[in-house]
């Protein structure tokens, strides 16, 4: 599980990129993504590292939850109503109108950008992150997010009518929201975002109730409650004391899911033994599931096992051969046993899939100049600075990279689309 900077190093606000809980949301979402028309394919789930409570949406293309409601939340259903809530922002346009700047989120620039508002509002300096992505102060991002109530009810109407189309049970609707309520009554500098952003009362909460009342129920889902519990529970284990985690992991209704939760608390204490005998006892349940592999992978990377990494990061692309988080974490594993060309090729094939990871960048970066390809080293590193809202940094480095790249090349071409991204926030 990687924390990943979303502005500037002055903004405390990270993202946490994990291809197994990634893989989990996306479980979770495409039914209610599907019922509302959208491509579950081509909407992210981002997980925001913020131990407050919120989910909301910036554009057609990501759904953000901070970590503090995922960990709040008592079931998939509720999880699944908050998803669904946020896509019906979406599929009703609501979002649409307020995104009219972010045409160009689909660049590495843009979408650093896009971020960086999401940073403000979401517990940041707001007066960095929204000033490199808008141009604006806090309380014109503040507008940006917050819904109208008609707005919400609209949304609360939709993510109903979606649940029940999915066969979900739209009692999680109620659940979800009811963890806000104790809020109706507190001053706004006491609110969490979510109360502030999607405008609560008692008149919502009633007219939500009656709407659930009125659906079909759904019928408990195994699957989606395995995906959520395994979620939930590997992001636990990376943010709960180890303690904690190592008093309650044995009590997991799913044992390869306590097991995981083992390793990574152990893995914190430095436990290594401890640690593999808990991710073994998991892959001996899931031998094919590439994302155990992958926490293996982790695991001896991070306790400079290089050469062992390697082979489990290998073992778990052989099974997801187009997962790029494992693809990234299979290239930093050959970059640390030395061997840079074929770091390369996996970290290419990574950012083929995926270019909105700072550390692949990074990665890529070292790669590069290992082989001597100083052009795209600069090019990669212009890209990763881009992503975090260092737009200076950025162009300096793109500037460099244009200089040694072969002119009209596609890598000169994205060089200079961060040169013009860089320039376009200078004049905002």
């Amino acid at each position: 599980m990687a924390f990943l900077l979303a502005a500037s190093p002055a903004s405390a606000a990270t993202f946490l990129r994990d291809a197994d809980m990634e893989y989990a949301l996306k479980q979770l979402a495409a039914p209610v993504l599907n019922a509302a028309g959208l491509s579950a394919a081509q909407v992210d789930i981002v997980v925001l590292d913020d131990s407050s409570m919120n989910a909301f949406v910036t554009d057609t293309r990501h759904i953000f939850i901070h970590s503090g409601l995922l960990l709040k939340l008592q079931s998939a259903e509720a999880l699944q109503a908050v998803m669904a809530h946020e896509a019906a922002h979406i599929a009703n346009g609501h979002i649409t109108r307020r995104v009219t700047n972010f045409r160009s989120a689909r660049n590495a620039a843009g979408l650093g950008m896009l971020l960086a508002v999401a940073a403000g509002v979401s517990g940041a300096d707001p007066g960095v992150a929204v000033g490199i992505a808008a141009g604006s102060q806090a309380s014109a991002a503040r507008r940006f997010f917050t819904h109208t109530r008609s707005e919400e009810s609209s949304a609360d109407i939709s993510a109903v009518r979606y649940m029940a189309r999915a066969g979900i049970d739209p009692q999680g609707a109620v659940d979800a929201i009811s963890i806000f309520t104790g809020q109706l009554n507190l001053d706004e500098s006491r609110l969490d975002p979510y109360a502030i952003t999607h405008p609560l009362s008692r008149e919502r909460m009633r007219a939500l109730q009656g709407l659930v009342a009125g659906a079909k129920p759904g019928q408990p889902n195994a699957v989606a409650n395995y995906w959520f519990a395994r979620a939930q529970g590997k992001l636990s284990a990376f943010k709960r004391a180890p303690n904690w985690t190592l008093r309650r992991a044995g009590k997991d209704p799913y044992k390869d899911v306590g097991l995981m939760r083992q390793a990574v608390a152990w893995h914190r204490q430095s436990n290594l033994q401890k640690a593999l005998a808990a991710i073994d006892g998991a892959i001996a349940m899931r031998p094919q599931d590439p994302f155990i592999l992958e926490l293996k992978g982790q695991i001896l990377l991070e306790s400079r096992q290089f050469k062992a990494a390697v082979q489990v990061y290998q073992a778990a692309a052989n099974a997801a051969p187009r997962e790029p988080l494992i693809l990234g974490g299979l290239g930093r594993a050959r970059l640390a046993a030395g061997d840079a060309k074929g770091a390369l090729s996996a970290l290419e094939a990574a950012r083929g899939r995926d270019f909105s990871d700072p550390r692949l960048l990074r990665d890529l970066g070292v790669a590069y100049a290992k082989q001597g390809q100083n052009g795209m080293a600069s090019l990669a590193t212009a890209e990763r600075y881009a992503l975090t809202g260092r737009l200076e940094d950025a162009e300096l480095h793109a500037t460099r990279a244009a200089g040694l790249l072969p002119r009209g090349s596609a890598p000169w071409q994205r060089a200079m689309d961060v040169i013009d991204a860089a320039k376009q926030a200078k004049r905002r």
